[in-house]
């Protein structure tokens, strides 16, 4: 005979908490289709293909790329 479970014993679910999307933003290099980037900070970005992808958060690589004459953001 089954036993009935108690409720009480069973491990409460966690509460569902939001999630952070974070956006990736993308630039075509107009002039290389590999190179690195070196930004202000000392950090480097690699650039593959023609096109290199920050986070959507990181404001020292955006604010260099979108100075850059040779790149252009696309839209995604």
């Amino acid at each position: 005979m089954a036993k009935h479970q108690d409720d009480s014993t069973a491990p409460e679910s966690a509460p569902i908490s939001a999630v952070q999307m974070t956006s990736t933003v993308t630039f075509r290099d107009t002039l290389y289709t590999s190179r690195t980037v070196i930004l202000p900070d000392g950090r480097t970005l690699a650039v593959a293909k023609a096109q290199v992808s920050v986070d959507g958060t990181d404001d020292v690589a955006l604010k260099c790329l979108k100075a850059h004459a040779e790149f252009e953001q696309l839209k995604e």
